[in-house]
């Protein structure tokens, strides 16, 4: 299969710069999968899982929380406000994040900002998900 280069940057580091056969996330029009040659274009990322297809069908998945892609025909960049290896991620905070939205979003007043309890429930649930597959 056709690879191209992926590239993941966040404000640290260079989270990820390999070459893939295929990447998959959320975006806030829906999931999206990119293959090589891939018509150009550029999304807004939506809380959830990245999987990164390598040689050899290999999978390698992290927390995608937030940010921009910029996908070109050979190239991939995703410029991340936070994304995590599943060796990185704190289970026990996970699991308190997400209790913490779920009751903001149960017990909700007017002053709740629903839209970031939301966010705050799919970031939780993307750190739990990846620590469990």
């Amino acid at each position: 299969m056709e690879k191209f280069r992926l590239q993941i940057i966040t404000p640290e580091r260079v989270f990820f710069d390999q070459d893939a056969e295929m990447v998959e996330f959320n975006t806030t029009e829906g999931e999206i999968g990119v293959y090589a040659r891939h018509i150009p274009m550029t999304v807004i990322v939506k809380p959830g899982i990245l999987t990164i297809r390598m040689e050899n069908n290999e999978a390698k998945e992290a927390a995608l929380h937030a940010g921009f892609v910029e996908i070109l025909p050979d190239q991939v960049t995703i410029l991340a406000e936070i994304i995590e290896w599943p060796e990185e991620i704190d289970e026990a905070r996970a699991e308190a994040a997400l209790e913490r939205a779920r009751e903001r979003l149960k017990s909700r007043t007017p002053e709740t900002d629903i839209a970031r309890a939301e966010t705050a429930l799919m970031r939780a649930m993307a750190r739990i998900t990846v620590l469990k597959q």
